[in-house]
């Protein structure tokens, strides 16, 4: 039986000095031209916290706007604030800043982070009102220390700062004296990743009504990876962001595969649900400060705000099937092989095409897709074009070309079948599963009968291999009712056939006699 989606959280942090000191576009150009014009500019462009809520792209991604009621208004969208903003949505929350930089701190075991005292004084309180923030995370908060052994710290013993305002406030120290992998750089960059990962944990907690201790296994599938020189990538990030988010019960792993990961992801985990191996799994992935302001050359450029200027996170959880909850179909999964090749259309004939073919389905059949969400008012300006709508494209041209639909139904294709883009650029995060709590809502509110989720990725990043990469699964309303009746059928069946059997057991009986 196909397992369910129980819930999803979605969450974004606001961190306009981690744009200026840690996103790599900025940190490389400290480099190469540190004198440079863009650096300049750069903290001229940085939005307010208050400007980030009110952003209709965010707003949806934490569930306070439908994707069409996004679709409703013209791009672009930066300017056109959302009235009566709020912090918190249906999915999950915006963070502020300083708030992070504590929620860091409470996920640091092994005293790496040293705050400045009269920070954590001045937003101890302020973090504590979040209400998915425990009393045991914020147990874990020290007191902190001078101002000027942070100072010391970063500039004598090779910590990576940490700003708020652009005021010195804490650093993070190095896990080693040589090995690179546990550098101050890497270790902040985790720590981000790991604390953004406990935020959206526990809002997906919250959002499904899953008691934390009912959650066996948590798959990891961000973008970064942690481990020693002796094995760089070894984890585990699912199991250190499940002891800070209070899952006791929970064991977990962490999954690799650029932005495909978060499929993968949700495929292995409705694998392990229906299996039996696991009767409660949790998809997670946290954000990546290295895509901050990734784009912000071609934003400041064109005298727009930088963007990139929020971590993403999310996590989904997967149960047993309960009869209510929408499915992920595993009877017809997309994955694009080795043997595909990287040609557009063969990539998404391997996505789309060939998995509804096995169910018996067209191109048409399926209500929505969910493929790379990434939102058009920072690709566009960066020369990328609106990604979701090409992806669009491509799947309306070869819904003609298998003679799906008609050719003159082509250009309605992307508004029916598809979503505006509203994700964050942090990789992994907007590959298909922003989509999945929105689908999840729309197929039980009767809105919908299924999604496509599709993940894809660039493996040549990675420079062991220049093949593509790509999965995709069909979330689909719930045939628990059907099945139900299924087995009562065979129920049936049974009982007759055991009854002619001792029915004619006995007829033989009385022949003998």
């Amino acid at each position: 039986m196909n397992s369910v989606i129980k819930g999803a959280g979605y969450i974004l942090v606001h961190t306009p000095d981690m744009v200026l000191h840690n996103g790599t576009t900025q940190t490389t150009e400290m480099i190469v031209n540190p004198e440079s014009e863009y650096l300049k500019e750069l903290p001229n462009h940085l939005r307010s916290y208050e400007d980030v809520v009110a952003y209709m792209p965010n707003q949806t991604y934490i569930g306070n706007m439908t994707p069409d009621e996004l679709a409703a208004v013209e791009q672009p969208w930066v300017g056109k604030n959302m009235e009566n903003a709020q912090r918190y949505g249906q999915f999950g929350e915006i963070m502020p800043q300083e708030e992070f930089l504590l929620l860091m701190q409470a996920c640091d075991v092994f005293d790496l982070i040293e705050m400045d005292k009269a920070f954590v004084a001045a937003h101890k309180e302020q973090l504590a009102s979040d209400p998915v923030i425990t009393e045991e995370i914020m147990a874990r908060i020290k007191e902190g220390v001078d101002a000027s052994v942070v100072a010391d710290l970063v500039e004598k013993e090779h910590s990576e700062p940490l700003y708020h305002n652009n005021v010195l406030v804490g650093c993070v120290k190095r896990a080693h004296d040589v090995d690179v992998n546990l550098n101050a750089h890497v270790m902040l960059e985790n720590i981000v990743c790991k604390a953004s990962s406990v935020l959206a944990i526990l809002h997906a907690v919250k959002a499904s009504g899953v008691e934390k201790d009912e959650i066996e296994y948590v798959i990891d599938c961000a973008e970064e990876a942690c481990g020693d020189m002796n094995q760089r990538g070894g984890g585990n990030f699912a199991k250190a962001a499940a002891e800070i988010a209070g899952l006791n019960s929970a064991s977990g792993s962490d999954l690799r595969g650029f932005c495909a990961a978060p499929s993968h992801a949700m495929i292995e985990a409705a694998a392990l649900v229906a299996s039996g191996a696991y009767k409660t799994v949790m998809v997670t992935a946290g954000g990546c400060t290295a895509k901050l302001g990734m784009n912000g050359k071609d934003h400041v450029k064109k005298g727009l705000p930088a963007i990139e200027d929020v971590l993403g996170g999310f996590a989904v959880i997967v149960t047993a099937n309960d009869g209510v909850n929408p499915e992920i179909n595993m009877d017809m999964l997309g994955r694009h092989m080795v043997g595909t090749g990287s040609a557009p259309q063969n990539v998404i004939g391997s996505l789309v095409a060939a998995p509804l073919a096995k169910g018996g389905l067209k191109i048409t059949d399926i209500d929505k897709y969910s493929p790379e969400m990434q939102n058009p008012d920072i690709t566009k300006p960066a020369g990328a074009g609106d990604v979701p709508l090409a992806n669009y494209k491509m799947i309306g041209a070869l819904a003609v070309k298998n003679g799906d639909m008609a050719k003159t139904d082509l250009a309605a294709f992307p508004a029916k079948h598809g979503l505006v883009g509203w994700a964050p650029t942090q990789g992994h995060i907007p590959s298909g599963v922003p989509y999945i709590g929105f689908a999840r809502e729309d197929i039980l509110a009767g809105k919908i009968n299924n999604a496509m989720i599709i993940g894809k990725g660039s493996l040549f990043l990675g420079r062991m291999t220049n093949l593509f990469d790509g999965v995709s699964f069909i979330i689909q309303k719930n045939s628990g009712a059907q099945e139900q009746s299924s087995v009562s059928e065979d129920q049936i069946k049974n009982l007759i056939a055991k009854a002619m059997k001792e029915f004619a057991e006995n007829l033989m009986s009385e022949d003998a006699e």
